[in-house]
């Protein structure tokens, strides 16, 4: 049995959380709360769901379908060239599965958190399981609900084509999330009632392990994420039978340097980094996890803004000094983020860099042949942006009804 050092969790970092290359790809995660349109309060069966969407046939773009423990649809599309193309590829798929969905009296709604249903796991797979019993036991008070009732909207980009182009997005991305947060915050409600935030689902994730859930450390990529990788709690142990490990009581790091038996192994590091949940994370591309899940016609602004801030020079250049300006030079702390995910845009600061942002997006996409892009873009920039709002605000207004 090959057990692991640090050296292997660096070089496994290095070589595959952080492997470089051409960038320009996009890919779109995007997940959906089900509810049924005669019952909306009651949870709808998975086993419902499995099987409306095997009689629906394959999907015409190749996206994967997956479900959260609480039942909620995901949809990822393949990494394609530019956001348009991702965009589009998805949208196909999406009409794909909510026509079926919908001849049968279900809904898909795009919203970051599910403002009514308590939280209730369907799905009992061992990581599942395990994944409860793990914030039940003193994981964070909020993990069923981040594990159940939550849903995002991911946006995959390249890590880029070398070193310094990687260290430049890790840096830019990090600046961006408080940004990107705040303008598509999406979860002001939850079990009928206002809570104060316009992203609560951002304040559930924030509210469990904080070793888990908080930003990657400035600095060095390779070595901030291997740090992070290495003091995060290790949350479970997969064993091939019987009941998983569950919370040994300590961190990765330590576990490798011998404090339990037997050592974690190459397999046991792969599932680890799997249960770590910050708002950018490392894949082999760079995963932005911090947006809400947003209904039709919105959901492709932030897979267009977040592309064309990374990926396009120019508007890399104002969006990096546009931050910049908003965290004073450094990364955005704990309370940029808490005035993101609670005032949105009615927080000045957010609001004048999302507004220099979304600019530069929007002038950006055309060049990047992501044209068909462009309405909805300033659509919602003329909308919510320019006006200081976001979506929350819609929902707050009427109510809670979308």
């Amino acid at each position: 049995m090959t057990y692991l050092t640090e050296s292997d969790v660096h070089n496994y970092v290095n070589g595959i959380c952080f492997k470089t290359g051409p960038p320009g790809r996009v890919g779109v995660e995007a997940e959906w709360l089900v509810t049924d349109k005669q019952e909306p309060h009651l949870p709808v069966p998975v086993h419902q769901l499995a099987t409306l969407i095997d009689e629906a046939g394959p999907l015409p773009n190749g996206s994967a379908i997956t479900f959260e423990p609480g039942g909620q649809l995901e949809l990822s599309s393949p990494p394609l060239s530019g956001p348009a193309t991702a965009c589009s590829a998805l949208a196909a798929d999406l009409a794909h599965v909510e026509k079926q969905l919908n001849e049968a009296g279900l809904r898909l709604e795009g919203s970051g958190l599910d403002p009514h249903r308590r939280p209730s796991r369907q799905l009992a797979l061992p990581r599942y399981v395990a994944m409860e019993r793990y914030f039940d036991g003193g994981g964070g008070p909020s993990g069923r609900a981040m594990m159940c009732s939550t849903a995002s909207l991911q946006i995959c980009l390249d890590i880029g084509a070398d070193r310094a182009d990687l260290q430049r997005r890790w840096q830019l991305v990090h600046r961006l999330g408080p940004v990107l947060l705040a303008a598509f915050a999406n979860s002001p409600r939850w079990r009928g009632r206002p809570t104060g935030w316009r992203s609560t689902r951002w304040a559930i994730w924030a509210a469990i392990d904080s070793s888990r859930t908080r930003p990657a450390a400035g600095g060095d990529p390779i070595a901030a994420w291997t740090g992070y990788a290495l003091a995060a709690r290790t949350m479970a142990v997969p064993r091939a039978e019987g009941p998983w490990l569950v919370d040994p009581g300590l961190a990765f790091g330590a576990w490798l340097a011998g404090g339990r038996t037997p050592r974690p192994t190459p397999d046991d590091l792969e599932y680890h980094l799997s249960t770590l949940f910050p708002p950018v994370r490392p894949r082999g591309w760079l995963e932005l996890r911090m947006v809400d899940a947003l209904p039709d016609p919105w959901w492709p602004v932030p897979v267009a803004v977040a592309a064309a801030l990374v990926d396009d020079p120019a508007a890399a250049r104002v969006a990096s000094a546009a931050t910049e300006r908003l965290c004073g030079g450094a990364r955005p702390g704990r309370g940029i983020w808490l005035a993101a995910a609670r005032d949105a845009l009615t927080d000045r600061g957010i609001a004048a860099c999302a507004r220099a942002c979304f600019a530069a997006a929007c002038e950006a996409l055309t060049g990047m042949g992501a044209a068909s892009l462009v309405p909805v873009v300033e659509a919602y920039r003329e909308r919510y942006v320019d006006r200081g709002r976001c979506p929350a605000d819609d929902q707050l207004a009427s109510g809670g009804e979308q």
